[in-house]
């Protein structure tokens, strides 16, 4: 059996994640979401004092990157969910793809609308960078709330976007018992006094790159792949849906990762860059490769000193869920 890196086990390698206090359990007895500022402004996100992920700013300070992200992602059950490298070796895992950090947002083709060079904000290639300026606010409760400010930078330096970003990390258990845990991306880019183009390209742009045991082909692979129109496996890539799904098992237990794609999002549903390989992105810009359409139909521009407003959840749970079950999750999503 493929060994993952999971408690205690990965606390050699995240000693921070297994440093906190006794749990905590709000009034009500729900879970308490404990947010904990560390050096270098990474957060640390426990749930009832265990370790759910940490916000890395990313950049060299922080062991390198050009974005920041959340990693490791542990499910209710304590398993990681998402692949280590290149933050970190485990056994089994593929080396591909060293932008794939765990959890991020990013688009791989954004630049001014004056016919100027785009820039490759997905990778990072070409220099660009999400640099983390501040923490804006920090709270722990029922719900934690992580928001942040964020500069994407082109390779010279220039500003091309402003972004405020809010994380919403939350807790729970469904009518059957199962534990889940979320995180709810709200995520503000902000021109400045150019219009700024958001390119149509496949390379974006809310993502996770899941653990091998649950992808859907590739060595140790042994997961599947359903979106909300009743689509599987691989064929998910490139089709509009409201929710995308991968499960299958992590240490031998079954466990299950969906996005939800807000209603309000422009676009909605989105398409997706979900592969069997274990990519896992919504991505509402890129029509020309998803449809086959005139290169440029999935541009989207944001005036000059406007702003494009986009909101996803990500939900991490116990055990198998049905088709049923996430459209339910989904309705609580729009609701809240």
């Amino acid at each position: 059996m493929l060994r993952r890196l999971n408690p205690p086990a990965a606390a050699v390698l995240f000693p921070c994640l297994f440093a906190v206090s006794a749990s905590a359990t709000a009034d009500d007895g729900a879970p308490m979401i404990e947010l904990t500022r560390q050096a270098g402004d990474r957060v640390l996100v426990t749930v009832d004092g265990e370790p759910f992920t940490e916000y890395r700013p990313g950049g060299e300070a922080d062991g390198g990157g050009h974005l920041p992200y959340l990693y490791p992602i542990y499910g209710p059950g304590g398993q990681a969910l998402t692949r280590h490298w290149p933050m970190a070796e485990a056994e089994g895992e593929e080396r591909d793809h060293p932008h794939h950090r765990s959890l991020w947002f990013a688009h791989g083709a954004v630049g001014r609308a004056d016919g100027s060079k785009r820039h490759d904000f997905w990778t990072g290639r070409d220099g660009s960078a999400i640099v983390h300026k501040e923490i804006l606010a920090v709270e722990s409760e029922e719900t934690g709330v992580l928001r942040t400010a964020n500069v994407w930078l082109a390779p010279g330096g220039d500003e091309v976007l402003r972004e405020e970003r809010t994380m919403t990390f939350r807790a729970g258990a469904l009518d059957t018992g199962q534990a889940w845990r979320a995180i709810d991306f709200d995520v503000r880019l902000q021109a400045g006094a150019t219009e700024v183009v958001l390119g149509d390209t496949k390379e974006g742009t809310m993502a996770i790159r899941v653990a091998p045991t649950l992808r859907h082909q590739g060595d140790h692979a042994a997961g599947a792949m359903r979106n909300s129109e009743g689509v599987e496996g691989a064929a998910v890539w490139g089709k509009r849906a409201v929710w995308v799904h991968y499960s299958g098992p992590v240490d031998g237990r079954p466990v299950g990762i969906a996005i939800f794609d807000h209603p309000e999002n422009f676009r909605h549903p989105t398409w997706w860059h979900a592969r069997a390989y274990g990519l896992f992105a919504a991505n509402p810009f890129g029509v020309h490769d998803f449809e086959k359409a005139k290169k440029g139909t999935g541009d989207w521009t944001i005036p000059a000193a406007g702003e494009l407003r986009l909101r996803y959840r990500l939900l991490f749970h116990d055990g198998e869920m049905s088709a049923q079950q996430l459209e339910g999750e989904l309705q609580r999503y729009d609701s809240e």
